[in-house]
């Protein structure tokens, strides 16, 4: 039996399932410690549902699934809002120093599962989905740039980015807690840091205050974003007509306007009184993330990764091994080789292979058995929700152009 739903059925189910997974979070404390989203909880449940449901005979869902494009362009569209250029300028050299630190790891996360795709036997377009996809791009990123991939013709893409970004973010917080402990402990940091004088940043960027509800800010926001979108899809088009001349093989995500045309209006806004209301902008961003990431989580077809089960281990394991050498060797020496730096490099194990919220726990934990790094509260955050989305897509779309 085919069970067939329409647009409007598909995203109610995906709402359904959200609150479902943000039901479950709420009661099992591994999803809660591991930060492993709402949606992807409820998107994953429904997957292996279904999977049942076909290896019996029983059942098979066909969806439409012609809003989920529609949200994950608005979620896109609010990163490049959210990349201020003025709050880049204001975090100072460090916040810049480990934005290219994290730029950096991305493309080595490609460079790897690019080199290992031939070894193991798989497309070097499929291995992609186990780099900075899913590592440093996690749920969202897999979700905007995945289906790209298995319209190319890559069967298994969706379903190996979003169960990579899954294992990331569970071994990304692992990982990171032990690696700082080791560097603190190995080089006696604490001591060190005791005797330093604390840094001098200016946390009032990352405040967030309490408002009251305006409902015209409101729909400024989610107006702002869908104006950018508007006309961003024609910057997308003029971008990829310019690309077609030279290449047949490489196109930009349709989002990739919509992300510049953010920027810049971001941009402009933060130079004229910051008219645009940002956190509404924002909050606008979040929901097209949740629904977009519930429906193409419910969507996996998990059946497709029984034959890539070995392959995908070997890619997993390697980015494991790779986020931790360069956490302890990079991230650790270039931000400073010192206590910050070693709270830093915990928190980027969280985020490099993960999410933001992910670092941060890794941060919170590392600081509570020691003491409290406000370098490392001010840099990764920045970093990890402003701008290493917008530059990590920028890298897979190039790594894409030549290997999907």
């Amino acid at each position: 039996m085919t069970i067939e739903m329409d647009m409007i059925q598909t995203i109610g189910l995906a709402v359904i399932l959200l609150l479902i997974g943000r039901y479950i979070r709420s009661k099992v404390n591994f999803f809660q410690k591991f930060a492993i989203p709402a949606p992807v909880i409820g998107g994953f449940l429904f997957a292996i549902i279904h999977l049942v449901l076909r290896l019996t005979n029983t059942a098979a869902f066909e969806f439409d699934t012609t809003l989920q494009s529609f949200f994950m362009t608005i979620f896109f569209t609010s990163i490049g809002f959210g990349a201020s250029i003025k709050i880049l300028k204001l975090g100072g050299p460090m916040v810049i120093k480990f934005l290219l630190i994290a730029s950096v790891l991305c493309v080595l996360q490609n460079v790897l599962a690019v080199a290992l795709a031939g070894p193991v036997g798989v497309e070097p377009g499929l291995a992609l989905m186990t780099g900075s996809t899913p590592m440093t791009g996690g749920h969202g990123t897999s979700a905007g740039i995945a289906p790209l991939v298995e319209s190319a013709g890559i069967t298994g893409a969706e379903t190996v980015a979003y169960s990579a970004a899954t294992f990331g973010l569970v071994m990304g917080s692992l990982m990171g807690g032990p690696l700082a402990n080791k560097i603190i402990l190995k080089n006696n940091l604490v001591e060190k840091k005791k005797m330093e004088k604390d840094v001098v940043v200016d946390e009032s960027i990352l405040k967030e205050e309490n408002k009251i509800l305006d409902g015209k800010k409101v729909q400024m926001g989610f107006f702002a974003i869908i104006v950018a979108m508007g006309i961003g899809v024609y910057i997308s088009a003029f971008l990829n007509g310019q690309i077609a001349k030279f290449t047949d093989k490489a196109a930009l995500p349709i989002y990739i306007g919509p992300m510049l045309l953010g920027i810049l209006f971001r941009a402009i806004s933060d130079k004229h009184d910051n008219f645009l209301p940002n956190e509404e902008i924002a909050i606008a961003g979040e929901l097209g993330l949740n629904l977009f990431l519930s429906m193409a989580l419910m969507t996996l077809k998990l059946w497709q990764l029984v034959d890539l089960a070995i392959p995908m281990l070997v890619l997993l394991a390697a980015q494991t091994v790779l986020m931790a050498i360069f956490a302890y060797f990079v991230t650790y020496k270039l931000m400073g080789n010192n206590y910050d730096a070693a709270v830093i490099a915990g928190g980027h194990c969280g985020f490099g292979m993960g999410a933001t919220p992910n670092g941060v726990a890794n941060m919170e934990s590392i600081c509570d058995k020691f003491v409290y790094s406000k370098m490392a509260f001010f840099v990764l955050p920045i970093v990890g929700g402003m701008f290493i989305d917008f530059t990590n897509v920028f890298i897979i779309t190039v790594f894409l152009g030549f290997f999907a």
